[in-house]
């Protein structure tokens, strides 16, 4: 609605929205006008309009038409001087915050159990149209990149990453799961589509009550065949996060100024072996860290790329082979690592990828190093068994990126209706 307004200056204007904020100076009235992506300031006056607005509250939905008027001093630089209003629907109860300030002025418990009224706020609904354009960039670049979009069950027989961190569910008599990733189904695309993405929820029943896990989540995951190394799907990830920058600067820049948001220019990545990083962290103390990074030693890598590389990403490669996944191929130069990588933005993990074990032999073999018995996957092993090319993806996690692009503190900030261990409702 604002881009219509700004290009019809001086013309008559109609939409419809939500009475955000009336401001009664007598003889005329400041009405602050919500529609679904815009807050405009409409000027009303008994002289130019002979509607009513006796009884006008906020939360009241209306129609407006007026004429577009310059304003240097609204934050929109424009105002609607109103000739006609009319009333569409009321409310039955007052809100239970107060929307209508800049943000809200409530905890995070009280906005997210107040759910149906805190998204009304233009910052919080804010947050999530953003959201919208980090997906609607992905879409753009992957699809300009040849990718398909495919669409994977979420019930499913066994999980993608093993373990007991997984929803369990009764199938009409039968044990079944709730998806922890796509990722077998990435992988049996990719020997007839190539190049393969998918944009959809994925459940992790992780018992962590933390500010950077919720257990119901949406994932960004891609998987791409005929790849020399992990290299590549570094290289294309680094791409894709550019273009979907690029793509909200250009297409989203009303929401990034409400939320001040800093988007950062990306130039060249800096990479660190998961080895070597530890030895940076903790030095000789580092034998006993085996297997991962702990938050602790994210934020400080983040540090490290932002003080040396003046970076807000850094990638952590090499994992140790014996970790989980079983589908990441081992190291040719070493086999204690694997061909795997995390991709951490301004100090947290926001991405989990690599190189994909494509030989049969190769992928049984190590699901029984792993302790895995490959008999429980056998629908997954047939794309192997067929033949597969040399590939490999990645999933990102797309609260947590949002989070990170906001500088937020807790990824409940950028769910719009979060899971998490202690929350079911709204």
């Amino acid at each position: 609605m604002l881009a219509d307004a700004k290009a019809n200056m001086g013309k008559e204007v109609e939409f419809s929205g939500c009475v955000h904020r009336i401001k009664n100076m007598g003889s005329i009235a400041f009405i602050v006008v919500r529609t679904s992506r815009d807050v405009i300031q409409t000027v009303y006056s008994a002289d130019n309009c002979k509607d009513s607005i006796e009884g006008l509250r906020e939360g009241f939905f209306v129609n407006v038409k007026g004429i577009v008027k310059e304003n240097p001093k609204d934050f929109n630089g424009l105002e609607i001087e109103l000739n006609s209003i009319k009333l569409i629907s009321t409310n039955a109860a007052e809100l239970p915050l107060k929307i209508s300030q800049g943000r809200l002025n409530c905890t995070i418990e009280v906005n997210l159990d107040n759910r149906a009224a805190s998204l009304r706020n233009p910052y919080e609904r804010a947050i999530f149209k953003l959201q919208e354009g980090l997906v609607q960039g992905m879409h753009k670049f992957m699809q300009a990149n040849n990718f398909t979009e495919i669409h994977s069950p979420k019930i499913v027989a066994q999980g993608a990453e093993g373990g007991a961190n997984i929803f369990r569910l009764d199938y009409f008599g039968k044990s079944a799961f709730l998806n922890q990733s796509p990722q077998f189904y990435k992988q049996m695309a990719v020997a007839f589509f190539d190049r393969v993405y998918e944009i959809a929820p994925v459940y992790r029943a992780e018992k962590h009550a933390t500010s950077r896990h919720i257990n119901e989540y949406i994932g960004l995951d891609f998987e791409m065949g005929y790849i020399d190394s992990m290299y590549d799907v570094m290289k294309m990830e680094i791409a894709m996060l550019k273009s979907i920058f690029e793509y909200i600067k250009e297409n989203y820049q009303n929401e990034l100024k409400i939320l001040e948001a800093d988007v950062p220019e990306i130039k060249e990545v800096p990479s660190i072996k998961f080895a070597d990083a530890i030895e940076l962290l903790r030095g000789g103390e580092g034998s006993g860290k085996k297997f991962d990074l702990d938050p602790e030693d994210e934020v400080n890598l983040g540090k490290y790329a932002k003080e040396k590389y003046d970076s807000d990403f850094i990638f952590v490669t090499h994992f140790p082979s014996s970790k989980p996944p079983f589908y990441a191929m081992n190291s040719r130069e070493d086999p204690r690592e694997a061909y795997k990588f995390d991709l951490l933005f301004r100090g947290l993990e926001i991405t989990s990828g690599g190189q994909r074990i494509h030989d049969y032999n190769e992928q049984v073999e190590k699901m029984k190093a792993q302790g895995l018995d490959p008999d429980d996957f056998k629908n997954y092993l047939e794309a192997h068994k067929y033949g597969l090319p040399p590939h490999g993806g990645l999933g990102i996690g797309l609260e947590r990126l949002l989070m990170k692009l906001l500088n937020k503190n807790n990824i409940r900030e950028t769910s719009l209706f979060p899971r998490d261990i202690n929350r079911l409702l709204p």
